[in-house]
């Protein structure tokens, strides 16, 4: 008889590459935390204002899972809507001073529905630094993309002047989740209204950070009032909750949720963390020295940094990377971190180019002076080990 031909096994491909992986020092784990955190300091989440356990928000979010139960037990176009979204929503319209709002279930859905519905048979011109769920939009939304380099208007512009489509669409990060700097917003929209396009900002890490009280990196430019632009905004970074928000137009909004399918076909943000999140937009109207605490304690972290001989960046809002090359490198300051009580994140390849691993940092509000000086212990310790190198 015949020899029986081998099945071919489908998972062997993924043991390769994952050993490829591995070997290349890009393997990935969860890190499970515990209720005390380990009692480390904490440099690695995107709680920048300190409130995603701050008791009024806790408080906020019990009582609101008390009233309306644990999920909002649809989507936003059938049950989904509760009165306490269209509470967040008329919120966060006061207080970004936009046209209107549009809550999500997370920043991630915000951004695929604002770039996939408003960039549809459009020319979508995409920043070379934009966050991973901007990338993936522009892939969803079958247009024609064209990624400029970091910052430079001037190739935006020739994108657009250029281009054979009627309609245009540039999309950005307002503070870009690696390098934390800025996005240059004034002269990206002034070429934007040259050329008739329509200007999306993510400001995922620009919200509760940028401007005098928090209102975004589009606020603190002046732009808030200028119907050509849309903002993106997450609820689990500042605001210490869970979920995002399209901030635009009502022409944008009603788009959206006529067409944005990451909207229509999502279940609704739990009651509880919209309840967390109107808390914490509470808190920054009161407490309006809070952005400015944080971006206080992101230069700081910076001149620490550069006096031990560590390269870094100008931080303006609350991320501080801390560039070590291989991703080797950058797993043991990670680990050394740790060993020293202080928890930093750890970005490698695909999260940033080949070369540029590095520790990200990011700035709380309430670190303490006790803190600073234990994170200068570590990032010494990180300085010594790039030295031996």
């Amino acid at each position: 008889m015949p020899a029986m031909e081998q099945t071919p096994d489908p998972l062997a491909r993924l043991r390769a590459a994952a050993g490829m992986r591995e070997a290349a020092g890009l393997k990935r784990a969860l890190r499970v935390r515990t209720p005390d955190d380990d009692g480390l300091i904490d440099l690695a989440s995107n709680d920048y204002l300190g409130l995603a356990r701050d008791g009024r928000l806790v408080e906020a979010a019990t009582a609101a899972t008390r009233t309306w139960g644990t999920g909002s037990t649809g989507s936003r176009l059938v049950t989904g809507s509760t009165a306490l979204h269209a509470e967040l929503e008329a919120r966060l319209r006061a207080f970004t001073q936009a046209g209107g709002a549009l809550v999500f279930s997370s920043g991630y859905l915000a951004n695929l529905a604002a770039v996939t519905a408003l960039g549809r048979d459009a020319l979508v011109v995409s920043e070379a630094g934009n966050h991973a769920s901007i990338v993936d939009a522009c892939r969803l939304s079958r247009s024609r993309v064209v990624v400029t380099p970091h910052k430079d208007v001037a190739a935006v512009e020739k994108a657009l002047a250029c281009r054979e489509e009627e309609h245009a669409v540039v999309v950005t990060d307002a503070v870009f989740s690696v390098d934390g700097d800025l996005a240059p917003l004034a002269e990206l929209h002034a070429a934007a209204v040259r050329q008739g396009a329509l200007l999306i900002v993510d400001e995922a890490h620009a919200i509760g950070v940028i401007g005098p009280h928090g209102q975004g990196a589009v606020h603190a430019a002046g732009l808030a009032a200028e119907p050509d632009i849309v903002r993106t905004i997450t609820l689990s970074k500042s605001l210490g909750s869970q979920g995002g928000a399209v901030l635009g137009a009502p022409e944008v909004i009603e788009t959206l949720i006529d067409t944005g399918r990451s909207f229509i076909f999502d279940t609704g943000l739990a009651p509880g963390s919209v309840a967390a999140a109107l808390t914490a937009v509470d808190i920054l109207q009161n407490q309006p020295e809070l952005p400015g605490c944080v971006r206080t304690r992101a230069k700081e972290l910076a001149s620490m940094a550069r006096e031990l001989g560590l390269e870094t960046n100008d931080p303006a809002g609350a991320v501080v990377p801390i560039v070590l090359g291989p991703p080797e490198a950058a797993l043991r300051a990670a680990l050394i971190c740790a060993e020293r009580g202080v928890r930093a994140g750890c970005f490698r390849p695909p999260s940033v180019p080949a070369g540029r691993s590095c520790l990200r940092l990011t700035a709380r509000a309430n670190l303490s002076s006790d803190d600073l000086a234990v994170i200068r212990g570590a990032l010494t310790a990180v300085a010594e080990m790039k030295v031996t190198m």
